[in-house]
């Protein structure tokens, strides 16, 4: 089907039209022409909508779709609904599955149930076998199936050895180790940052340290390996120094956060509201300042929704015994752009699609004539309730229901298809 854009500001630090407003023509899946004004011929669908943003596909790198073995939380299917309720043409699956997707057969199995959809997918697998952290995995193997990335997700690898073999092995097919950092023997059973808050609610906190200590070890055993590393949702005003030392010491290091870190403090917690019980917990304000700055700067490479189903009875429960995780991908932009204080758009948007893509190695989508359409539509501006309607995964484990964003997403064009709202 064919489709014309018109008036749409192109949000690409990499397109020759960014910061323009230009009509798109794309038919059968290919954008066939970029220029000021087109005139619509037979058989095109004509999109024309007030504010409309475009950018290349947006690309999230944290995701769990849950599938398999806990399909009542969450399946591939609703995984990529809600993915496309969110503007993301592509998502990365963290392998917390039941098994783990941690053989040749469990990352067969994603891209086999994938195969053809709008939302390109690709599974990480793990790093350890079964992510018990004492052997490591099939990784070979694995990425020849096609798997993207390895990481034992939010279990941290605490034996230094298992992932100092694991990046140097790695790098034998031009792999990427991802990591969580969080020293166990200091956050313990804790249930939320440690500070004022955990103090007043009497609740076990999680020390800033206990990231920090890890994020400074994988560090150095980066830098002894000569290896590229990712590590993921950073939360700490100290971890946001240590990555940006280690880039100026020229360290092959990328680092990601989660979109609520940029948003909520960890007084959120004043009301027990399970759905903030989060794994990284929120922080304090001076923190979240602190993640702003590095994205602005760049220490920060990539925002993730870190999108964890979780079901009802998993949440709805004491507190101390609740569930970490919140479902993420239909709020991600709306919580970023309505709580970026002085991040530009251009640079979240480079947050979302083309830095993502680019710590994995993936092909970069490309607003130009001649190139296949994988685009987000959106308009920064318009506010939007949101509802649980808006909910298309399976687990409504979520705080913002009620809450008002700003930035609105319009839809996605991927893989010949489009899915765009009201159309």
């Amino acid at each position: 089907m064919n489709l014309l854009i018109k008036s749409a500001y192109i949000v690409d630090k990499t397109s020759a039209y960014k910061g323009k407003v230009m009509d798109l023509l794309i038919e059968n899946g290919i954008i066939k022409s970029i220029k000021p004004k087109i005139i619509p011929q037979k058989n095109v669908k004509i999109l024309n909508v007030n504010n409309l943003h475009v950018s290349v596909g947006w690309f999230d790198m944290q995701v769990n779709f849950c599938d398999p073995g806990f399909e009542h939380k969450e399946d591939l299917c609703t995984g990529i609904s809600a993915a496309i309720a969110g503007g993301f043409s592509g998502v990365a699956l963290v392998p917390s599955t039941n098994p783990p997707i941690h053989t040749k057969s469990d990352v067969q199995y994603i891209k086999s149930k994938t195969t053809n959809s709008i939302v390109d997918v690709y599974p990480i697998g793990t790093v350890s076998h079964r992510q018990e952290g004492k052997d490591i995995s099939e990784m070979y193997d694995m990425q020849q199936a096609g798997a993207i990335a390895f990481s034992d997700d939010k279990k941290p690898i605490h034996d230094a050895g298992l992932l100092m073999r694991a990046l140097l092995y790695s790098q034998n097919f031009g792999s990427l180790i991802i990591t969580h950092c969080d020293e166990k023997s200091i956050s313990l059973d804790g249930q939320m940052n440690e500070g004022v808050t955990s103090t007043m609610l009497g609740l076990k906190g999680i020390p800033a340290i206990a990231e920090e200590l890890m994020v400074s070890r994988n560090i150095s055993l980066a830098e002894y390996t000569n290896a590229p590393i990712h590590i993921s949702n950073i939360s700490t005003k100290k971890s946001v120094s240590l990555i940006k030392q280690a880039k100026a010491n020229g360290l092959k290091v990328t680092a990601s956060i989660n979109a609520y870190s940029l948003a909520i403090d960890d007084s959120a917690l004043m009301e027990f509201d399970s759905n903030f019980k989060l794994n990284p917990p929120l922080r304090s304000k001076s923190d979240i300042e602190a993640l702003r700055n590095g994205i602005a700067d760049g220490t920060i490479d990539a925002i993730t929704s870190d999108h964890r189903p979780q079901d009802i009875e998993s949440k709805v429960i004491e507190f101390d015994y609740a569930s970490n995780g919140m479902i993420g991908l239909e709020t991600s932009f709306g919580l970023i752009n309505s709580n970026k204080g002085k991040i530009k758009l251009e640079t979240i948007i480079e947050a979302l699609t083309t830095n993502p893509r680019k710590i994995l190695k993936i092909k970069q989508p490309k607003i130009a004539e001649g190139e296949i359409a994988n685009i987000t539509l959106f308009d920064p501006a318009a506010e939007w309730l949101f509802e649980k309607k808006c909910i298309q995964s399976k687990s409504i484990n979520t705080p913002f229901l009620g809450t008002k964003f700003k930035g609105k997403v319009i839809g996605i064009i991927n893989n010949s298809a489009f899915n765009i709202k009201g159309f």
